[in-house]
C-alpha cells in the first residue's frame, strides 16, 4: 500500500487561495487603466492639439506603465513562490490578504502620485504602497520557510534561503525608493533594475 503524507488537520490546499489572488491581481492591474479613460482631453479639433493632448498625459501613462509592472512582478514572485507551497495555514492566508490589501490599492495611488505630484503625500503613496506590499510577500514567505516541513516539502534550505534573499533584496530596494521618491519621483523605481545585482551581493554575505 502507498503510504500517502499526512498534513495538519489546520493547514489548507492553496488552490483557492492562488485563484483568489490571482483575481485580485488581474483586477488591480485592470483598474490601473481607469486613469486613462477618465481623463479629459480638453477641446479638440485637429490632429495637432489631439498629440498635444496626448503628449500632456505623457506623466500619466508612464505611472500606468510604471505601476502596471511593478504589479507584474509582484504576481510573479507569487506565482513562483506557490510553486513550492504546498499547504497554508490561517497565519499564512492572512499574511497574503495583507498584501492584496495593498495590491488593490495601488490604482488609488497611482492617481495620487498623477494628479497630486506636488504634494508630498501624494509623491509617498506608490513607493509606500508598494513597500507594504513587498513587506508582506516577504513575510509571507518567512512564515511558510519556518514551516518548511509542512509548507514547502520539497524545497531544500538552501533554495529556500535563496528566494528569501530574492524577497528580501526586493524589499530593501523598495525602502530607498521611499526615501527617493520624494526628491526624484517617480523615477526612484529604477531602482528595481539592480534587483538581480544585490540580491546576489546578499547571497555572499549569507555564504
Amino acid at each position: 500500500m502507498i503510504r500517502q503524507r499526512r498534513h495538519p488537520a489546520a493547514t489548507l490546499r492553496t488552490t483557492r487561495l492562488e485563484a483568489f489572488t490571482d483575481g485580485v491581481f488581474a483586477i488591480a492591474a485592470t483598474l490601473l487603466v481607469l486613469d486613462l479613460t477618465t481623463h479629459d482631453l480638453g477641446d479638440v479639433s485637429t490632429d495637432t492639439q489631439m498629440w498635444s493632448a496626448l503628449g500632456d498625459m505623457g506623466y500619466l501613462f508612464l505611472n500606468f506603465a510604471l505601476s502596471f509592472v511593478l504589479l507584474c512582478l509582484l504576481w510573479m514572485v507569487h506565482v513562483q513562490q506557490f510553486e513550492h507551497v504546498a499547504r497554508v495555514d490561517t497565519t499564512m492566508v492572512w499574511l497574503n490578504n495583507g498584501r492584496l490589501l495593498f495590491v488593490v490599492l495601488v490604482p488609488f495611488a497611482t492617481n495620487l502620485t498623477t494628479e497630486y505630484s506636488a504634494f508630498l503625500a501624494a509623491r509617498l503613496a506608490m513607493p509606500v504602497t508598494f513597500f507594504l506590499a513587498i513587506l508582506f510577500s516577504w513575510l509571507q514567505w518567512q512564515w511558510a520557510v519556518s514551516r518548511r516541513d509542512v509548507m514547502l516539502p520539497d524545497l531544500t534550505a538552501a533554495d529556500a534561503a535563496a528566494y528569501g534573499r530574492s524577497s528580501l533584496s526586493a524589499l530593501i530596494i523598495a525602502g530607498v525608493v521611499v526615501v527617493l521618491a520624494p526628491f526624484i519621483g517617480s523615477a526612484a523605481f529604477l531602482l528595481f533594475v539592480l534587483d538581480g545585482v544585490f540580491t546576489r551581493v546578499l547571497h555572499g554575505k549569507s555564504d
